[in-house]
Formats: structure tokens, sequence, C-alpha cells
């Protein structure tokens, strides 16, 4: 075996993982001038965050847009040159299939949980809707220290308002159960506002009365012309041109502390001995790396459940095909379709349709928490079903040009009730151990932005700088979208 030694005393750090969290940990380390290595056990960088070609076209396969009106995506974008890559969705209207049809939409919610009956109006029932007016007379319904989404917001609205739109919207982020998704971590703004008023509708409109009071400009999500997988692509050549060593199929076997100082990590037939170490990888590696330095914190990692789901991207001739307007719709599990989602790709991302204009791109999402079923058929098998549903749909007949199924087994963290007061657990072991930090999904939010900042709080940690991981902590950054589901 090979000892690595650095090439000083002092300011090399290992960074475990080389996904978006793990490269962000890495671009940030050598602005603080650190050497860097960072050790990933695939042969690719960037996880969930996966470019490719369809019939010719770049498309993403994994996550394929970052919420704008958080700073670190955009932000860490333009420093890494994609600047003028940058581009917003051409169209920003959605539709949902739900009791039948292709319905706008609604505006006018958090999360699917509405100011007003009305704003839901088209896809509730007129039961559904009268519901809604009840919260006003209903008594104060306490949340405690975390209450799930659904559970809270059922009880408030009735569970017709989780079914339609809050089930679908989550299980966009999260492929979660809306009934188990802590509305503390997921949906933190509406935790907060419940907290202190008596009617959930008034605690919506509060909200939006405070968002539009910000005024906040510009767009609320952003691509990357060829894909938003393109970033990692890019973080990692800044890494590497500034000296940063980035390692492929290296997978982590040891992860040990060494006194005086120092940590000595064996990946493959390489031992290299750091000061610091950022551990980038999901919760179960995460938890395996930490057992025998930071045995709590690993077993509170143990306790992070994971959702997998696929996703299927198929190309049509244009001339084949007449989609409805818009951006694709979600589908609530209540309607007892395959599919949970479909982005019409060509529709969304203006540089899918410039690449080659007569190809239509669309990508349907399949899988939730707890569905093993569906999954389990080979990618024909999705393809059938998704292409069965997009009939039912919206008459989508044609037979694609190109199918490509993706497959993210474990790939999303679950937040369940709790999820919070676990991170913070993690968070208090971890400090204990000299030189060593944590970031990724399954602490404080699954989209691309709540990924970097993470990552950013663990470098500021290992610097004794505890701002981030405490305002992380007590405030996840939640992005809602834009994570490896549609």
């Amino acid at each position: 075996m090979r000892e690595v030694e650095s090439r000083t005393d002092a300011g090399r750090v290992v960074v475990i993982g080389g996904g978006i969290a793990g490269l962000a940990a890495a671009h940030r380390l050598l602005d603080a001038g650190r050497q860097v290595t960072v050790l990933e056990a695939s042969d690719r960088v960037g996880g969930k965050l996966l470019p490719g070609r369809i019939a010719g076209v770049r498309v993403d396969f994994g996550a394929e847009s970052m919420l704008a009106r958080r700073p670190e995506a955009v932000a860490l974008a333009r420093e890494v040159g994609l600047d003028e890559r940058l581009q917003p969705p051409a169209t920003a209207t959605a539709s949902i299939w739900t009791r039948g049809a292709l319905r706008p939409m609604p505006k006018g919610h958090v999360m699917g949980v509405p100011g007003t009956a009305s704003a839901l109006s088209g896809v509730l029932s007129d039961e559904g809707l009268a519901r809604i007016e009840r919260d006003a007379d209903l008594p104060r319904t306490e949340v405690g220290d975390d209450v799930a989404v659904g559970e809270y917001v059922a009880a408030r609205l009735g569970r017709e308002v989780v079914d339609r739109l809050v089930e679908p919207l989550l299980g966009g982020v999260y492929a979660g159960d809306a009934y188990r998704i802590s509305m503390r971590s997921a949906v933190p703004q509406l935790y907060q506002a419940a907290r202190t008023h008596d009617s959930l509708t008034e605690a919506v409109r509060e909200i939006q009365a405070k968002a539009a009071a910000n005024q906040q400009t510009g767009p609320v999500f952003m691509g990357i012309e060829g894909g938003v997988g393109q970033l990692p692509l890019a973080v990692a050549e800044s890494v590497r041109a500034r000296g940063g060593e980035i390692v492929t199929g290296a997978p982590v076997t040891e992860l040990r502390r060494e006194e005086p100082t120092g940590w000595r990590v064996v990946a493959g037939d390489r031992a290299l001995r750091a000061d610091a170490v950022v551990v980038a990888v999901p919760a179960p590696a995460a938890a395996a790396l930490l057992r025998a330095e930071a045995p709590e914190a690993a077993t509170e990692l143990d306790g992070i459940e994971y959702a997998s789901m696929a996703l299927v991207t198929l190309a049509y001739r244009r001339a084949d095909t007449g989609l409805p307007a818009g951006s694709g719709f979600l589908v609530p599990p209540v309607d007892g379709r395959t599919i949970k989602a479909s982005t019409f790709a060509s529709q969304k991302w203006g540089w899918i349709a410039d690449e080659d204009p007569d190809v239509i791109v669309l990508r349907t999402s399949v899988g939730r928490y707890g569905e093993t079923e569906i999954l389990g058929r080979d990618d024909a098998g999705l393809v059938d079903v998704s292409r069965h549903d997009l009939r039912a749909a919206t008459g989508l007949d044609a037979n694609p040009l190109e199918t490509r199924v993706t497959r993210w087994t474990d790939g999303l963290p679950q937040y369940p009730v709790g999820h919070h007061a676990r991170v913070a657990r993690v968070r208090e072991h971890v400090a204990k151990v000299p030189g060593l930090a944590v970031c990724g999904a399954q602490y404080d939010g699954v989209g691309i932005p709540a990924c970097i900042a993470s990552a950013y709080a663990a470098v500021d940690q290992l610097d004794g700088d505890l701002r981030g991981v405490e305002e992380l902590t007590a405030d996840p950054v939640q992005s809602l979208h834009g994570g490896a589901g549609e």
C-alpha cells in the first residue's frame, strides 16, 4: 500500500465523495488556501447530476433544474465559468393530472397549501373546497417540535388538499409520503407560520404577503445550457485547474484519526494522510466510514431512510407529437397512475429545442418511498408503463426514437418527523472529533443549493466558524424543487 504524505505538515483536506456537495466543498477549500484531494468511489463525478444525450440531443438524466432564489448554486455556476450558459425555463406553466384530466397547476399556495379555497378551484371537488373553508372556524392545531406535513394539513384543510396537491408536489422533491414528511424540515416557512397562527390559511396568506413585500425578481428556477449535469463537471475542472486532486474509482475503506493530529484515509492501494476530512457521501456510506471515530453519529446516520426512483427519458419526432403547452405535469398517487410526473423537456428548456427542432424530449419519473414492485420491472417495462400513462394523459401514441431508463436506487433521503433533531445530533457528535465535517443531501435539503450550502458550512466548520452549521440546523435551506426527481 502506498502512503501518500501531504506536501506540508498542515493544510491538506481529503473530501470523501465527488457529488455536487463534495465538489463544492473542495472548491471552497481551495479558496481558503487548502490542499485538496477528492476521493470518489464511482467512475465519474457529479452524483445525481448526470448529463448525457438522447437522439443526439443533450439532456439531464438526473436533476434538471436548480432553485435560483437561493444564491449558492447559481453563484457557483458563475464562479466556474457557466455564467453565459445559465438559462431560466422557457415556460413555467405546469399542470396536474388528476380526476381524469390535465388541469392547470394552481397558483396562490405554499407547497400545495392554499391561502384561500378558491386557489384550488378546478383541482379539488366542491366538497374538498368546502372543507378548506372550515379552517377558520377550527380550534388551534398544535405543531409541537415537529409534525408531518400531510397530517397537519389534513387536520386543518382536509385530506383532499394533501392527496391532490401537497402529496404530488412533495413527492416530486423527495419521492416520499406527505403523511410522513417533516413540516419543520421540508416546509420550514410553513412550520414557523403555523406555530403562531390559529388558522393555516391565514398563515399561508402571511407567508405570501411577506414574499410580495420582499419583491423578489428574476426566475425562480434556473437551468444550464447542456443540462445542470454540466455544473459538477465545470466545478471539477476548476478544482483541478487550481491544483486540487480528484480521484475516481477510489472507494474509501478506512477512515482513522491518528494522534496527536491528522487522519489516515485508505482508498484502494492508497493511504492518504490529512489534517482534516469532509465526508460528503450518502448516509449509509457515511455511517460506515464514521463507525470507528464517531460511532454515535454513525448510529444516527443509520436511521436515515432512502427512496428509490427511476427516470424514463423518451425522444420523439416532433411531427409525431401534439403535446399540450407547458413544462409538464404532476400526478397525485391517489389517482392510481404509475408515473408520478412528466417533464416536457423540449418545451421547458429552450436549448433542447434549439439543438434539434425536429426532436421532442420528455421525461417521466416512477417510484416513491415504499414502492418496490414498479422498480423491480426491467427497463422495457418502465418504458411501457410510462408510454401508457403519457398516452392516457396527453394522447401521445407515437413510437419513440430512443428511450433511456436511469435508476436512482436509494437516491433520495427521506425527511420524516424529527429529522431536524437527528441532523442536530449528528453534527453534535461530529463536532467532538477534531478535523471532521459532514455535508450532503441527507442533512439540510435535497436540492442543489441546499447541498452546496451544506458543503460550505462544513468547510467553515473546519476553520472554527460554526455560523453556517448553526444556521442550517436552525433553518434548513430546503430548496423544495430541483432534486433528482421531477
